[in-house]
């Protein structure tokens, strides 16, 4: 516990640094992680999305086709998949994807002793390595979201249709729903699962321990560690939506 206090201690330090000095971020990896971690994570975020859209919309419509106000499907599916469902689920893939090769990238440079090579040549570690991809993570979730997003209502809208619910009605339904407060926490929410994501993938690298299975070890530490984090902060972020009437 410590261990990780004195990492997100010298991550928070190296962050300060590179504000007050940002020739020293490395903007270069901070691009190629956030190369890998958005656009070549497009695909797989968004058809997830779309299936979700798709597989909310069934489930939703079954339970209100009985009161024959399936148009109101569109409404629930607005509300949780720009609130909660969008971000939530895009997060989970990002900690499959990037936590884990995050872990998996810095880990195997511990284990082959380049981070001690790093240190003795002066360079810091945690902002040569850490720090750019957490910055991706953050700057990649967002985009994942509003594409997630976007496929999630499109397939609930597809389904919608099939249900003879015209394509009007239901983007009709989407405008009168959605706020700039819903859009803007949603998007909040998602950076903040992106910092989570980075900040514990690049942890769990950095504690890799130079055995055979180090490095599986704290991929699969990365990737359990982010989703069990994502889901206390959505937590205890919907109680303090429900608290303060958000």
């Amino acid at each position: 516990m410590n261990g990780q206090f004195a990492f997100l201690g010298e991550t928070f330090v190296a962050a300060l640094t590179t504000i007050v000095r940002p020739r020293q971020f490395r903007f270069g990896d901070c691009a190629l992680a956030f190369q890998r971690a958005s656009f070549e994570g497009l695909p797989v975020s968004t058809g997830i999305g779309l299936l979700l859209g798709i597989i909310l919309a069934f489930q939703c419509a079954a339970a209100l086709k009985m009161f024959a106000v399936e148009v109101y499907v569109s409404d629930m599916l607005a509300i949780a998949i720009l609130r909660e469902l969008g971000p939530l689920v895009t997060a989970i893939i990002l900690a499959g994807r990037s936590g884990s090769a995050f872990a998996a990238e810095i880990g195997t440079m511990k284990v082959n002793e380049e981070l001690d090579a790093l240190t003795t040549m002066g360079l810091t570690p945690v902002r040569f390595l850490v720090l750019p991809r957490v910055v991706a993570a953050i700057l990649a979730m967002p985009i994942l979201t509003v594409f997630s997003e976007i496929a999630s209502l499109a397939g609930g809208a597809a389904v919608l249709s099939m249900m003879n619910v015209p394509l009007t009605v239901t983007w009709d339904h989407y405008v009168s729903i959605t706020t700039l407060f819903m859009i803007l926490f949603g998007l909040s929410k998602s950076m903040l699962f992106g910092l989570i994501v980075g900040l514990i993938g690049c942890s769990a690298g950095m504690r890799t321990r130079s055995t055979a299975d180090g490095v599986g070890v704290s991929a699969t530490a990365a990737v359990v560690g982010g989703i069990v984090w994502i889901a206390i902060t959505d937590g205890l972020l919907a109680w303090m939506c429900y608290v303060w009437g958000l």
